[in-house]
Parts: C-alpha cells; structure tokens; sequence
C-alpha cells in the first residue's frame, strides 16, 4: 500500500466520523497543484545531468501552503502527495495559519559535491520560484535537506525577486534569519505532546522504558529529552543498525559516537540490533522518528510498548494502527506528534515577516501552549467521538479546514 493510498485511507476514516461535508471532503482528496520540473545541473567533471523535482500544493484555504523539500533517491510524486496532505492536516492540528504542501528532487546528496548540491538547490528554487513565496508557499527543510541548503534558496529566491526575501522559507541558519531552536524543534515539540499524555496513560520517568528508531535531528532530541528526564532510553536505531541495553543507554555518548562515526553502533556494553528488532523491544514508549511505513501489520503484532509517539512521518501503516488500537496500544499520531517543527518554522516566518528576534527560551515560551492546545483539542475530540487519537487528530482538523473551505465558495 502507498503512503498516499495510506493518507486517503486516513481522510476517509475520520471524514466519515464526523460526517464530513461532501464538497470539503473532496476538495481535500486532491492538491491544489503539482508542480513537476525537469531542470540541467552541471556537474563538477563538466558533464551536464538532468534532475527531476516536485512541488505539491494541497490546500491554502487556512494560509499560505507549508511544508519541507526532501532530497532523496527514492523520492516520487505519489511520496510527496501524501507528506503534502499530512502537512495540511498538521498545521491543522496544530491551529497554525498554513496550508499543506511538500516538494523535493529525486537525487541522493551524498553523490554530490559541495558545489554541485548548491548549484542543484538553486537551479531548483528558479524552476519553482514562481510557485513558492512568503504569502504564497513557505518551503522548509525535510529529509537530507539542511540550514544551509535553506539559506541557498532563500538568497537565490531572493535574486529571482530583486529583493531579500528571508521569509520565502524557514529552517535557515541563525545567520541568515534562522529561528532559534528550530533545529531541536520536532523533538521538543514531540516531548511537550508526550507529557500532555503522560498523566493521562499512567507513564512516569521511574518505570517507563523507551525505544527509538532513526536517530537523525528529532530522533536525537527526542532520546536527549527522554535521558534528560529519568526516563530509561533502552534502544536506538539509524539506518545502519542499533544498540539495545535493558539497563539504558548513555544518551549523551551515543550522540556524540553518531557525531565522530555515523553510526550507533558496535557498544562493548550494548547488543547490536536490526531497526526491525527495536520495533518489537518491551519498552514503555516506542518512538519511530526515521521514515514511513515501518510499523506494518505484522510488526503490530508484536509491538510491545504501552505507547507508540510518533516522531516519523507516517511511520504506521492503516493496518498496523487498526491492529495496535485492537491491542490497547496508544499511538499519537505524527499529525500531533511532530507539529514542533512545523509550529516553530511558523514562528521563524513571524519574525522573519515583522524583523522581530526571538530568543531560544521565547520561542519555546511560544511553542509549548501551541502543543499543549492541539494536545489537549486531540484528547478531547477522541473522547467525543469515541475513535483513536489518529482519528481525533484528523477529526479537529477537518472541522478547522471545513470552515475555511466554506468562507472561500
């Protein structure tokens, strides 16, 4: 099943929850607009190669489209429909004034140099530039994607307009109108989701264990929060392999072994593990912050967490969650989950839009209620209609999204 097969399946379950409208739920089954753009890079042995990129625009009934660029080889237009769609539920969700769009280039960066990746971000940004912009459409990092890629985009954006235009994307460095703590964002984000549940489902630092998969930017964060906290981090994973010790993990050294070496793995005092192990650890919280679709069904069947946050996007398939509700087991859904990191790449945009310079603790003294509300609105909206936190989540969305889709016929 496709992950946009997967979104639409989703959209389908909470639509018929709450009885959606029929006109807004079909005008939330297909974007707004794709864009596909062939564009010629010149590489550094003077050979020319063509690449291949997408822009989907979703929905901009709430606000100019929002979401990340992605550059990746498996990267195709039926991956980024549906990342597409979920940032339009996400920013939702989290009640920010955005819309939903996602975009990327079918390329593996580490086959390219320094120079060639620049001349591949900006020759992009000019085959888009008349699609995106501050009041229009707000790119972002995403998968393999940096602050500095975002700074190129911005400066050649801002060559295509005649003006800088810092605003046009988020997710640059501090240099270059960066926001403070967007890099560590989706993990905070995620951590301020998790406490919202915690009392709720009876978690606390002294008993609860947690596993996480993907140990990139989030996946870092999220186990330095939970480290930080007391809780116990038994298990983590990136796409090499990871480590497991029932006695905890040192948090810390293993960001900085990821730092030296790439990798997490091969502790003397850790066992090495598959990512496909992890998944099926005894733990009290499973945290998937690496790529889509790796808890099926039939790894729901053997999940053995109390509670599933996830950090990924659409890191569970419709079958697994139907499986894991069957099971007891709580998922807070993506949608929920990782809004951090969108939430904060909107304040990035305020200050960016009003020349304001927000420090570290003001940004996160903004993000926390943000959370907290959409936590708080996805719990109260399960318990009303009597469906999973996904459908919730989708459910408080929906209502949001049909109401500015009704003021635009």
């Amino acid at each position: 099943m496709s992950a946009f097969s997967n979104a639409m399946r989703q959209l389908d379950l909470a639509a018929t929850a709450m009885h959606l409208d029929t006109f807004t739920l079909e005008r939330l089954r297909h974007p707004q607009r794709v864009v596909e753009v062939d564009f010629p890079v010149k590489l550094d042995d003077g050979s020319v190669r063509l690449f291949h990129g997408y822009r989907v625009q979703w929905n901009n009934a709430r606000g100019p489209f929002k979401g990340g660029l992605r550059f990746h080889p498996q990267t195709d237009l039926d991956e980024v429909k549906a990342l597409s769609f979920w940032m339009t539920i996400k920013c939702a969700v989290a009640n920010i004034p955005f819309g939903g769009g996602k975009g990327g280039v079918t390329v593996n960066p580490k086959d390219l140099s320094k120079a060639e990746l620049e001349d591949l971000t900006r020759s992009f940004t000019r085959a888009i530039a008349d699609v995106i912009g501050p009041e229009k459409d707000v790119p972002a990092p995403d998968v393999n994607t940096t602050p500095q890629i975002m700074d190129w985009l911005a400066d050649e954006y801002g060559k295509y307009v005649g003006k800088p235009s810092l605003a046009v994307v988020t997710g640059k460095t501090i240099e270059h109108g960066g926001s403070e703590g967007r890099g560590t964002a989706t993990g905070q984000g995620a951590y301020y989701v998790f406490e919202a549940y915690r009392e709720k489902l009876g978690l606390d630092p002294e008993s609860s264990t947690v596993a996480v998969q993907g140990f990139g930017n989030a996946g870092q964060e999220i186990a330095r929060l939970f480290h930080r906290h007391g809780y116990k981090v038994v298990a983590v994973s990136d796409s090499q392999g990871g480590v497991h010790d029932e006695n905890g993990l040192d948090i810390p050294q293993l960001i900085k072994l990821k730092a030296e070496t790439g990798r997490v793995t091969r502790l003397p005092e850790a066992r090495d593990i598959t990512n496909d192990e992890l998944l099926r650890i005894p733990c009290g919280v499973l945290v998937p912050s690496a790529l889509e679709n790796a808890i099926t069904a039939d790894v729901a069947h053997e999940v053995k967490a109390q509670l599933v946050l996830e950090v990924a996007n659409g890191p569970t398939t419709p079958e697994a969650d139907a499986i894991l509700a069957k099971r007891g087991i709580t998922v807070i859904p993506d949608v929920l989950a990782n809004s951090g990191g969108v939430t904060t790449s909107f304040l990035e945009w305020q200050q960016n839009m009003t020349g304001e310079k927000w420090t570290e603790a003001e940004v996160f003294d903004r993000l926390k209620p943000i959370m907290d509300d959409a936590a708080a609105g996805v719990m109260r909206t399960a318990e009303e209609f009597g469906v999973t936190q996904r459908e919730a989540a989708f459910v408080l969305a929906l209502k949001r999204l049909d109401q500015a889709i009704r003021k635009l016929v």
